[in-house]
C-alpha cells in the first residue's frame, strides 16, 4: 500500500521545487502535478512528489490519522501542527 502524506507549503523555488512542513520535518519535494499550489497550502505528498492540493481540515484530519499509526508513516511521535 502506497500512503500520501499531508505538508504544508513553507516556500516555492525555481524548478517547481518546493520546501514542504510534514509533521515537524522539512523536505524538498516537486511540485510539478501541482502548479497551483501557493505558500501556506496543503499538499498530499508521495514519493517526493505533491499529487494534490487539500483543504487544511483535510489535511489536519489526515495528520492527526497518520499520528495514531506512526509506524505507517515511520514516525516515532509526531509534534503537533499549529
Amino acid at each position: 500500500m502506497c500512503l500520501a502524506i499531508p505538508a504544508k507549503v513553507a516556500k516555492l523555488e525555481e524548478g517547481n521545487l518546493a520546501t514542504v512542513d510534514i509533521l515537524g520535518v522539512t523536505r524538498e519535494i516537486s511540485v510539478d502535478l501541482t502548479p497551483q499550489a501557493h505558500v501556506g497550502d496543503y499538499v498530499l505528498v508521495h514519493a517526493g512528489f505533491a499529487i494534490e492540493v487539500v483543504d487544511e481540515q483535510f489535511a489536519l484530519e489526515t495528520i492527526e490519522l497518520v499520528k495514531q499509526f506512526p509506524d505507517l508513516a515511520d514516525l516515532d511521535e509526531a509534534p503537533a501542527l499549529a
